[in-house]
């Protein structure tokens, strides 16, 4: 299959933020594949001597498959654009192309390097090698073609909230899976059941591959493609959803009904734009928001559920 990349640069004087709102229609549009490329970057530094250099322009490159309908995502992409112009005076400039499957899995493995994610969890490249402290917790993905290196911020926000509130035993669901890095680390912390959830056949296919690749007993785990959770008929004790903020909203309704008595939902990929509009939600459906933390424009919520559906909020900042 031949895939489109459309790298769309553009002119802030705030980088992060036009980052983070471009990466955001990116995934709106339902995107396989998201790069940021930064030039403050300093691969030499941070990642190692091989790795390569970020280009000179800011920008996010997503990447579509190019079939009969890839010509309406692109005009849906710069009207998306243009309405960010108009909005928050950020302007950009798209290019495309095309590239092949294999070309696209292997290009970007020269930017992902072993990186400390927690006081104690390591994600690690499959291909790259790493010698682990005598505490430390290994979580080794190769996501392929899914979403998921553990290393975005809104992947390890999500791990360092799991590592919190997760207890040896728990059951726990991830909605959106991806390349499974977040039912890696609920493994590794202790978990019991795991179950994710992914609408695309391939994450499913990538994250059963990096659970066995990390040991995880397939009597532990199960997957399968779904809308959300429409196929989930059991409850857990943790729920995590690493998705758009949009899509949380969406999800909101079921997740109560697939949360044991003061289960915990852990949501994450919110801009910090829109924070207050899924804290107020989680309010409105009886969640207590318990843990807020943000990195890098991006926000992470822990919610426990309660048994009377009232208004509660005690959150932690």
């Amino acid at each position: 299959m031949k895939w489109i990349a459309a790298k769309v640069t553009f002119d802030s004087p705030d980088r992060a933020l036009a980052t983070d709102l471009v990466a955001d229609i990116f995934y709106a549009l339902d995107l396989k594949g998201v790069v940021v490329n930064d030039p403050d970057m300093d691969p030499e530094q941070d990642w190692g001597e091989d790795a390569i250099r970020p280009s000179e322009a800011p920008g996010v490159t997503g990447y579509f498959a190019d079939t009969e309908s890839s010509g309406d995502k692109c005009k849906t992409l710069e009207a998306a654009l243009l309405r960010l112009q108009g909005t928050s005076g950020i302007e950009t400039r798209v290019e495309y192309s095309r590239i092949d499957d294999q070309d696209w899995a292997e290009a970007w493995k020269a930017y992902f390097w072993p990186e400390k994610i927690t006081d104690t969890i390591v994600v690690k490249p499959s291909w790259r090698e790493y010698t682990a402290g005598p505490a430390e917790i290994i979580l080794e993905i190769d996501p392929g073609m899914a979403f998921g290196t553990g290393t975005h911020p809104t992947t390890a926000l999500c791990i360092r909230m799991i590592q919190t509130h997760l207890k040896a035993g728990d059951a726990f669901l991830d909605v959106g899976t991806g390349s499974g890095i977040l039912m890696i680390a609920a493994a590794k912390l202790g978990a019991g059941i795991l179950r994710g959830v992914d609408n695309d056949e391939v994450a499913v296919t990538v994250a059963d591959n990096n659970l066995q690749a990390n040991r995880i007993d397939q009597k532990r785990f199960t997957l399968s493609t779904g809308n959300l959770v429409d196929k989930v008929n059991r409850t857990f004790d943790v729920v995590a959803a690493n998705i758009l903020a949009e899509v949380i909203l969406e999800l909101l309704p079921d997740v109560a009904g697939l949360l044991a008595d003061k289960g915990v939902f852990i949501c994450s990929g919110i801009i910090t734009a829109k924070k207050n509009i899924v804290l107020s939600s989680l309010d409105e459906k009886g969640f207590t928001v318990i843990q807020v933390l943000e990195k890098e424009g991006w926000v992470a919520i822990a919610a426990r559920k309660t048994n009377d559906g009232g208004s509660r909020s005690d959150a932690c900042h």
